[in-house]
């Protein structure tokens, strides 16, 4: 089953995104706590969709809506993730039709997220979808913690 999140899936989408950091080889990288998750949850930061097996959060896609200033509202896919024994059974595809049927709901004009060029599992699902891959724009951090 595919729903969108509520304040008490946090904790578990939360281990979730430990478990993609671990898989990108970053555990350290996770420094959000579950209270942070919570606060930005309630002020409307960010959406999460969820799928659910067996009563557990066992996929997520967390995206919040940005604005281009050529193309006009986009969803941004933060973290996409199912947690490594479901993977293979169609939870990731059932998420992210979810996910794009949710963009289409908010009248956006394009999904945008990031692939690590060596994540080839994920390169591979997204090749399934009519995907753009960016060759030519460099993306830029800059940490202000």
């Amino acid at each position: 089953m595919i729903r969108k999140a509520t304040k008490e899936d946090l904790a578990q989408v939360l281990t979730l995104v430990k478990e993609l950091a671990i898989y990108e080889n970053q555990p350290q990288a996770v420094t959000a706590t579950l209270s942070d998750y919570e606060e930005n949850f309630d002020a409307n930061v960010f959406e999460t969709l969820v799928a659910i097996e067996d009563e557990k959060v066992v996929g997520m896609a967390l995206y919040f809506m940005v604005w281009s200033t050529w193309k006009g509202r986009m969803l941004y896919l933060e973290d996409f993730v199912v947690s490594h024994e479901y993977r293979k059974q169609g939870i990731g595809k059932q998420l992210f039709d979810t996910l794009i049927e949710t963009a289409k709901q908010l009248k956006a004009k394009r999904i945008k997220w990031q692939v690590l060029d060596w994540n080839e599992p994920a390169i591979e699902f997204y090749k399934k979808y009519p995907t753009v891959f960016d060759k030519e724009w460099i993306n830029g951090d800059l940490y202000l913690e």
